[in-house]
């Protein structure tokens, strides 16, 4: 996807955008920003593809983000430090 995209636009390109509001209060919530959570999109979706919901769409999405909101933190940081030498 292109990098000029907006959260939103990830949201809605990801097949998510019903769930940009929750989305938003768990990110804020736990304290990760914008380019967390488009990282951590791009990741749920990619598994959506391989592990689609089943059952309760809301509850699947919930514990996938949050787990890869943390990844996407985790590969940021290490991002940054590597780049900051």
């Amino acid at each position: 996807m292109p990098a000029n995209l907006s959260l939103e636009e990830y949201f809605l390109a990801t097949g998510f955008a019903d769930l940009l509001p929750l989305a938003l209060k768990m990110a804020q919530r736990e304290g990760y920003g914008p380019r967390e959570m488009i990282e951590a999109i791009c990741m749920v979706a990619d598994k959506a593809k391989t592990y689609p919901p089943t059952r309760n769409r809301v509850a699947w999405f919930a514990t996938v983000f949050r787990e890869k909101l943390r990844q996407a933190h985790a590969e940021t940081n290490a991002y940054e430090r590597k780049a900051l030498g």
